[in-house]
């Protein structure tokens, strides 16, 4: 009895030990970290798919590769996935939720629509990830709506209403109808521009607010012609942009009034092409046939993406999604949210498509913009061979003043 007692004991004992050897081992596995992963959260299917999409996902892959292709003491593997938040804030927030609930998602990055970043803003900020904007151009995002754990890239609407609209107001351009999306990127557009035009000595003598993804602009724009302004200004984007000036050309209203797209990507004039779109003046940030290495980058791009040369956008992706991974190596393969991005705006900015610069306190990225001009048909000759440079404005004309955008976060 007593041996039977201690035999079982001597194998309970054997047992015990087995089990907190694996205890220990499994311990020792859940303390390593796991894949880091990047959710790339963007429009696949609607009026931003060309200007983000598939091209955004792109870029972001190529960011990983050049980045696991220089030098860097990370080991942590790293995974991209992707989702369609369809141009609906309600659905990017329960896809980024989910992501960072289930997958483990450290990064969520582009999420054009402004509306669908402010929401998944708040669900980042909550779970302390980072989220990368690259599409969204809403200037609440390092404003009012600013977020310690939040960096945008690629422009917002101060930058890109300021460029073009000193440029249309300084040759003439007075008095303006502004033909607006109804939505948080073109609310914020709007009033930027008529912030401009108002300390220029202009005058927004009238607007109207359009939906979202509309079809049919032409009533909006016969009150935009019946106003007699000098200046239409179509505060929106993507497939909204194409349809508008499609119509505003039908209409005859280039020859009576001048029609400025406040937003335009390559696509986008690829879409309506140089007869259409020539003549229009735009802000951007990048553009493909810039310099050497922007022209490098993207030949490495096109032939991966359907020969389709990047948008701004796309390039935003993978500039910020590179300058991430930067600081994520910096700080020991760490994904804490607030940690990376006080990292990232510690490290001074370099990449091939932006060139140097920095990241402000609120989160705003600094580069220069441009503006630019849509040559004409004869004036093209080659490929995708679309825009004459007109200026470039540096980031201290470019961006607004960190004291005017008023981020709270920075005030505690």
């Amino acid at each position: 009895m007593i041996k039977f007692v201690s035999l079982n004991r001597r194998r309970l004992l054997a047992g015990i030990g087995g089990m907190a050897l694996g205890i220990t081992s499994l311990s020792a596995q859940a303390q390593e970290p796991g894949p880091l992963r990047l959710g790339v959260l963007t429009d696949m299917s609607s009026l931003y798919a060309d200007v983000t999409g598939p091209g955004s996902l792109l870029a972001a892959k190529m960011a990983v590769e050049d980045f696991q292709a220089s030098p860097h003491k990370m080991t942590r593997p790293i995974e991209v996935i992707s989702g369609d938040h369809m141009n609906k804030a309600d659905l990017a927030a329960n896809i980024a939720r989910e992501w960072i609930d289930r997958n483990n998602v450290d990064a969520i990055i582009d999420t054009p629509n402004s509306a669908v970043a402010l929401a998944v803003r708040n669900v980042v900020q909550q779970n302390n990830k980072t989220l990368l904007v690259s599409g969204a151009s809403s200037s609440d995002l390092t404003g009012k709506a600013c977020s310690p754990n939040l960096v945008h890239w690629t422009y917002d609407t101060y930058a890109l209403s300021s460029g073009a609209t000193r440029a249309v107001v300084g040759s003439g351009g007075k008095t303006w109808f502004t033909l607006t999306a109804d939505y948080a990127f073109g609310h914020a557009m709007e009033a930027d521009i008529k912030t401009v035009v108002q300390k220029l000595g202009g005058k927004v003598v009238g607007g109207v607010r359009t939906p979202i993804n509309t079809q049919d602009f032409s009533s909006f724009l016969l009150q935009a012609q019946a106003s007699k302004a000098e200046v239409i200004a179509l505060i929106n984007a993507g497939g909204d942009t194409i349809n508008s000036i499609k119509q505003s050309v039908e209409f005859g209203i280039p020859q009576g009034q001048r029609v400025v797209a406040t937003v335009l990507y390559l696509s986008d004039v690829h879409s309506l092409g140089l007869k259409v779109a020539q003549g229009l003046q735009f802000t951007e940030s990048f553009y493909w046939d810039l310099n050497d290495d922007t022209r490098a980058w993207a030949k490495r791009f096109a032939p991966r993406n359907n020969g389709r040369y990047p948008t701004a956008l796309q390039a935003g992706v993978y500039g910020a999604t590179l300058h991430y991974l930067k600081a994520v190596d910096a700080l020991g393969a760490s994904s804490d949210g607030k940690a990376v991005v006080q990292e990232m705006k510690k490290l001074p900015t370099d990449d091939p498509l932006f060139g140097k610069g920095s990241i402000r306190a609120d989160g705003r990225k600094l580069h220069n913009m441009y503006l630019f001009e849509v040559k004409k048909p004869e004036e093209s000759k080659y490929p995708w061979d679309y825009y004459k440079l007109i200026k470039t404005i540096p980031p201290s004309e470019a961006w607004r003043s960190l004291e005017e955008g008023g981020c709270d976060f920075l005030k505690s």
